[in-house]
């Protein structure tokens, strides 16, 4: 099933409000994640996606995140074709990082991305 081209986003692109997906694993989200994120890993997605369907359930677009683009690109392709609003965000967190979008971590420590 081919939808054509996978709707994407530039960081620049995210909302401050919007939600943010975060398909990276736990070592990448202690690191450093944008504040809010839902954080599923994508190692975990399909066990979790009620997680997911209960976020977007008022209609909300997915900012579908990890480091570069390539798992979320994966996530945002699935998503899509369970119906749900959902764009990849080009270049993941270390577009994010370098155009100086705030991260934040759960312990309070400088994030980065890993």
């Amino acid at each position: 099933m081919n939808f054509g081209p996978l709707p994407s986003v530039d960081v620049a692109g995210v909302p401050a409000d919007g939600l943010v997906l975060d398909v990276r694993e736990d070592d990448e989200w202690a690191a450093g994640h944008v504040e809010g994120a839902l954080h599923v890993p994508m190692s975990e997605f399909v066990a979790r996606f009620g997680e997911v369907t209960e976020a977007v359930e008022d209609g909300r677009r997915a900012y579908v995140m990890c480091r570069v683009g390539g798992r979320s690109a994966q996530v945002t392709q699935y998503l899509l074709q369970q119906g749900i609003d959902a764009v990849n965000v080009d270049g993941g967190m270390l577009a994010w990082n370098a155009a100086g979008r705030p991260m934040a971590t759960d312990t309070g420590t400088d994030a980065y991305v890993l």
